[in-house]
């Protein structure tokens, strides 16, 4: 069940979406109020992976805002006669990193996952915009007593957002199992925002995001993804047979 009534909604397929126009101003209200929630980025790729995922489809219903990350989400709400502007979770985390650094008192920030090093890096990017943001950081390769420790660290900052990079679905499931330990915070997958930010990789150039092609500049840096890339024609073929089911 969607829990946020405040914002208008629709669905891919059986999974809920949020629609607007500035999910930043919505974020921002949360963390003023002290609310936590989970933030889920939706593509095709996470969406076709629920609909074979029980664990995944619930994360999803249960999440306190979504957000249509990839173009096979316009694609499918352009057949349902929707215009929503994409929403990419790596400008959205910006977004909120910029906001917190603009308080009076800036919100202190988690990172948490990548490889050794990433993390790290991803903070000091962000530390050098702005040096009166708190980011605690730890990489996604942790033994099992360093996450016991790192899961003492954040129930001891309460950081008030936490940004998880360990992939589609174990950031999500690693999301639903440590909520718990900040509850006040907002949580939100990020996929490979820290390589980014760290130097280790580069964004698609603004062409390739404004024409919804950012997926193909990826292909190109990480040619092994092109066994998950065939999820796409899959996704396409079912938005079309739901769209012409409904006419």
């Amino acid at each position: 069940m969607i829990k946020n009534d405040s914002l208008p909604t629709s669905s891919v397929f059986d999974l809920p979406l949020h629609l607007s126009s500035n999910y930043l101003a919505w974020l921002a209200q949360r963390l003023t109020k002290g609310k936590g929630g989970q933030v889920v980025t939706l593509n095709a790729e996470m969406a076709m992976l629920a609909q074979k995922n029980p664990r995944i489809h619930d994360i999803i219903q249960q999440a306190d805002l979504i957000v249509p990350d990839g173009a096979g989400i316009i694609f499918y709400l352009r057949l349902q006669g929707r215009r929503q502007h994409r929403c990419p979770g790596i400008e959205l985390a910006a977004d909120l990193i910029h906001h917190s650094a603009q308080q009076a008192q800036p919100y202190p920030i988690a990172f948490y996952g990548g490889a050794p090093g990433v993390a790290l890096r991803a903070a000091d990017y962000w530390q050098s915009q702005y040096p009166q943001l708190t980011i605690l950081a730890n990489h996604g390769f942790l033994s099992e007593p360093e996450q016991a420790q790192w899961c003492r660290t954040l129930a001891e900052k309460q950081p008030a957002i936490i940004f998880v990079a360990l992939g589609v679905p174990r950031q999500e499931y690693w999301i639903q199992d440590h909520r718990h330990l900040c509850p006040q915070a907002l949580w939100m997958g990020v996929g490979g925002s820290f390589d980014v930010w760290s130097g280790e990789k580069q964004r698609a150039p603004q062409w390739f995001c404004d024409n919804h092609l950012e997926w193909l500049y990826r292909l190109y840096q990480e040619p092994w993804r092109w066994r998950r890339m065939l999820v796409l024609p899959r996704f396409a073929w079912k938005s079309l047979y739901h769209h012409f089911r409904k006419a």
